[in-house]
């Protein structure tokens, strides 16, 4: 492992992150209070993806939380109690930056959610690409059950996942929805035994990692931008991106190799 590959690997704040070639298994680590979100750990993930997202040699990552009980059972309620307006209104835009960081980090992002994924547990898996879940997985977003409502993105992201009505249901009435309920939903890609969620993950992760690298950048650029655009305009920007593939490496080297019948060697260029 190089030097500059080095800040990205162990302990990162109550990060625990292994490094494996390109892929980042990053696991938040407080098992003790269910993984919950307070503000070192915010600004912990915060930090990595961004130290992450510019390095280049971390094309996917795995986010999941310590322990089978909870992915992250919620934002932590006993540091936010006693919050004013403002300093609640603080911890809000923060959270959303951190999540924020996650969906725009360029390569793949995976949660593997085992147990508790509610509240802010629930935001941050549906903040990254893709959600694989263990059976004993539990969504939500039950803020209206503790006086307030979604703060990092749940009102946003959840609309946009599973659509308004559904949406507005969950949100209102702060029911938890089962592993095999959030597939049928679309919140989860998969659900798998306990225990197997990140390996689940791990192998979805390895198959998009064979893929160009830019490719894969681009492409999520492309869908970003779908989930934001109308059809014409959301046309237009895939059109531009298709075409800027054209001028990468990879294109050259992945349709050189698809005629000349060979497996490609992509480099991320």
């Amino acid at each position: 492992m190089s030097a500059s590959e080095h800040i990205l690997a162990g302990r990162f704040g109550a990060l625990s992150v292994e490094l494996d070639g390109a892929l980042a298994v990053v696991t938040i680590d407080r098992p003790q209070v269910l993984n919950a979100l307070d503000s070192a750990v915010i600004a912990d993930i915060d930090r990595w993806f961004a130290a992450a997202a510019p390095h280049g040699s971390v094309r996917a990552v795995v986010l999941t939380g310590a322990g089978e009980k909870a992915f992250v059972a919620g934002a932590d309620i006993a540091e936010m109690r006693a919050f004013t307006a403002a300093q609640a209104l603080d911890f809000a835009r923060r959270g959303q930056a951190a999540l924020d960081r996650i969906a725009s980090f360029p390569g793949l992002t995976v949660a593997a959610v085992n147990g508790f994924a509610l509240g802010g547990g629930c935001e941050l898996a549906m903040a990254c690409d893709l959600v694989v879940c263990a059976r004993n997985a539990r969504f939500g977003q039950p803020e209206v059950n503790l006086g307030v409502i979604p703060g990092f993105g749940g009102t946003q992201r959840l609309v946009r996942l599973v659509g308004a009505q559904r949406a507005r249901e969950l949100v209102l009435t702060g029911r938890q929805v089962k592993a095999d309920e959030a597939l049928a939903l679309g919140l989860a890609v998969r659900v798998v035994d306990e225990g197997q969620a990140v390996a689940a993950a791990r192998e979805i992760a390895a198959t998009v990692l064979q893929k160009g690298p830019m490719a894969v950048r681009l492409a999520k650029r492309a869908l970003d931008a779908g989930s934001e655009l109308d059809l014409p305009r959301g046309l237009e920007q895939e059109a531009a991106l298709f075409g800027l593939c054209f001028a990468t490496e990879d294109q050259k080297e992945g349709m050189g190799a698809f005629v000349e019948k060979r497996r490609p060697t992509f480099h991320g260029r």
